[in-house]
């Protein structure tokens, strides 16, 4: 069996290396045992399910300990309410809902928590030491560059006569369950352009920012991480996503202000000194040309900043319902709404609460709450919404679903399950904000970590799915170098 050990280790870091990888694909075509209207099915679960195994057996052998830090127990506690929430859920015995039942819906569910958990553990496992870290963000990297170059792949079929958006459409079906976006969005190898603009702000951004922030290399190239960051605006600004917009500008800008005092003062101490003369004894042509220069420099990087912040503008303003953000006619909050699109998803949100209303402490049932939103709609919602009218025909096959994963949790395992998770959560955000307070490499894990806490809590209010792989790979890569102690060497190595 020993000699075996060396290629089960190289297995394991082969397997957890494919699933970094995959990460991008979020509903893979060929995913067995899902029907055709779950379209979250992420590819990298297949070398997770392989991978998980070996793992136990290597837990079992007493080779590897099981990263059980306290956020572990707290989350045990979240799932043993959902379980108690399921079992009094069925006392309730809702009736099926388009072929629906609910033990069906549970069954899915906890498949569907299963699939999520796997990441996270699987991510907490396979990051404990520097080297296991510097591993896996080079394949999460790596796989995000497969999605940019996929992403360029879809700009030329969309915006040149290059490609023809046809074959390019073939060529995406044969992974994916969508085609290209008729709108010429940019969705990269996401289902749709609201999941590649979650994907980035919540996997990829945080970790590009805080290398960027601390001057951490994370790749062998010195101005690799910068480029990619840059890349990740771009592709967020091609997905025209405002939900992927305000996640990650409002995690990016919280972070800096918490975390980038000194940087900041430091940025205004450069940008000051290059007009002042005070330290310059301008008598001769070369200290007036460094005056000149700096000074130049300076407002240069202003003129981009601005340039910039312009193009963004033409950019985001070429689609209109973009525009009907501030260009509004609506006379109350409910009609600004509708008017955004986002009627049918403030409707579900409010029709599961509904369901919280049924059941406050223990809620309806994991996987249960979409029996009771269709009748507790709001009543504008059935008139102004042309989405709802289409869901309540008797030929709509669609199971509701309540669009936020907070109102989900409220909604199915009551107020005793959302303290739990609440607990859990904000138990992650302390461990982030204790690597704030050590020096290198923990000082980078903290930044990325309550960057990737704020995107995540962010990306929650808009999504309801326990099996999305990005609320849990970042997180779980934090709880797992909870076990790290500071060292004076980092095998990331510090920009000079």
């Amino acid at each position: 069996m020993n000699r075996l050990l060396p290629l089960l280790d190289r297995s394991i870091r082969f397997l957890w290396a494919a699933a970094l990888l995959c990460l991008p694909v979020t509903s893979f075509r060929w995913f067995p045992g899902l029907g055709e209207t779950t379209y979250v099915r992420p590819l990298a679960f297949f070398p997770l399910a392989l991978l998980l195994p070996l793992l136990l057996v290597r837990l079992a052998r007493k080779q590897m300990a099981a990263p059980f830090p306290g956020s572990m127990v707290v989350l045990l506690a979240f799932g043993l309410a959902l379980m108690t929430a399921t079992v009094f859920g069925a006392l309730e015995a809702p009736l099926s809902l388009r072929g629906q039942t609910y033990w069906g819906r549970a069954l899915r569910a906890w498949a569907t928590l299963a699939i999520g958990l796997t990441f996270f553990l699987s991510a907490a496992w396979m990051n404990k030491d520097e080297d296991e870290l510097k591993f896996s963000l080079r394949w999460l990297l790596a796989g995000f560059g497969l999605d940019i170059l996929w992403s360029m792949v879809q700009a030329l079929a969309f915006y040149t006569p290059l490609l023809d958006k046809v074959t390019v459409t073939h060529w995406q079906l044969a992974f994916s369950m969508r085609e290209l976006v008729k709108t010429n969005r940019v969705s990269g190898l996401a289902y749709e352009p609201a999941w590649l603009a979650g994907q980035i702000a919540t996997m990829y951004l945080p970790w590009l920012f805080a290398a960027v922030l601390t001057g951490m290399r994370l790749t062998r190239f010195r101005w690799l991480e910068a480029l990619l960051l840059a890349a990740s605006g771009l592709l967020l600004l091609a997905t025209y996503s405002r939900g992927g917009l305000v996640t990650a500008l409002g995690a990016v800008a919280l972070t800096f202000l918490l975390v980038g005092g000194q940087v900041i003062k430091d940025g205004w101490r450069w940008f000051l000194a290059g007009f002042r003369r005070s330290g310059l004894a301008l008598r001769g042509k070369g200290n007036v040309r460094a005056w000149v220069t700096g000074a130049g420099l300076r407002l240069g990087l202003i003129a981009l900043a601005a340039l910039a912040l312009l193009s963004a503008g033409v950019i985001l303003g070429q689609k209109g319902y973009m525009t009907r953000l501030w260009n509004t006619q609506a006379e109350s909050l409910t009609d600004f709404i509708v008017e955004n699109s986002a009627g049918a998803r403030a409707a579900y949100t409010w029709g599961a609460l509904g369901a919280y209303d049924r059941s406050p402490w223990l809620g309806v049932g994991l996987g249960a709450s979409g029996f009771y939103i269709y009748q507790n709609l709001p009543d504008w919602a059935l008139t102004t919404v042309p989405e709802i009218a289409r869901q309540l025909s008797p030929t709509n096959r669609l199971y509701p679903n309540p669009k936020n994963l907070y109102v989900r949790i409220l909604a199915e395992s009551g107020l005793l399950g959302l303290a739990l998770f609440a607990a859990f959560w904000l138990g992650l955000l302390g461990d982030a904000l204790a690597f704030l307070r050590k020096p290198g490499l923990l000082r980078f894990l903290g930044i990325a970590g309550l960057c990737s806490w704020l995107a995540v809590s962010f990306y929650n209010g808009t999504q309801d799915s326990f099996a999305t792989p990005n609320i849990w790979v970042n997180l779980g890569i934090l709880v797992g170098m909870t076990r790290l102690t500071p060292s004076p060497a980092n095998a990331l190595e510090e920009r000079s």
